[in-house]
């Protein structure tokens, strides 16, 4: 009876100490992604005119125009009276990503770096869908960096989610559809495109107390 105590006394310490390094690797990989503050899934659909589709990212307020809606708007994807594309509107200190400063924005490959070394446009020339110069694409999802003015007065990165819809038989009206966005809370850091915070660190927490209530 000795040796079986002994031996459960000692299982439940190398439960506790698995438990515990688990929980404090999930604190480290939470910590590296709690800073990221994401939408969650919208599927709002913009309006294909000239006001378009004006976004708050802090308070996740977003509606089609007119901006004096929505005070503070960091994000105004429209379409110009003269074009048929996809268009951004920026506010001073604001941008979105492009190969050059005067180029329309990107898409970006899901895992690139959004951040100080991005080059911003802040250009309102049109986004050509299919082109292989913004390499925006009919019938999926493209993603855009971007970088906006926070309400404290410093500038952070983020990344935004476009559902561009199929190419029409004639024209080039299509639906634009913000399915979701994420940026990085802290002031100047970088963030992966398409990157969100990471679950289950709460979890791993839980079953390390648990493991120690056991030994208790």
């Amino acid at each position: 009876m000795f040796l079986k105590e002994r031996e459960r006394i000692m299982l439940s310490n190398r439960l506790v100490k698995h438990f515990g390094a688990a929980a404090a690797a999930a604190v480290v990989v939470g910590s590296a992604n709690a800073a990221i503050v994401h939408s969650g899934t919208l599927n709002f659909v913009c309006a294909i005119d000239i006001d378009g589709t004006y976004i708050n990212v802090e308070t996740g307020q977003l509606t089609n125009g007119p901006g004096s809606s929505v005070p503070g708007w960091d994000v105004n994807p429209y379409r110009s009276s003269s074009g048929s594309g996809l268009n951004f509107f920026n506010p001073a200190g604001g941008g979105m990503v492009g190969s050059t400063t005067t180029s329309a924005p990107i898409t970006l490959a899901g895992g690139t770096l959004i951040g100080a070394s991005s080059v911003f446009s802040s250009s309102t020339a049109t986004t050509v869908f299919g082109a292989a110069a913004g390499n925006w694409q009919y019938g999926t999802t493209n993603i855009v960096g971007f970088r906006f003015v926070a309400s404290s007065g410093n500038t952070h990165y983020g990344w935004m989610r476009f559902l561009i819809g199929a190419q029409p038989a004639t024209g080039n009206l299509v639906t634009r559809t913000v399915v979701d966005f994420a940026y990085e809370n802290v002031a100047g850091g970088s963030i992966e495109a398409g990157a969100i915070p990471a679950p289950g660190a709460l979890a791993l927490l839980g079953l390390a107390g648990l493991a120690a209530r056991r030994r208790r």
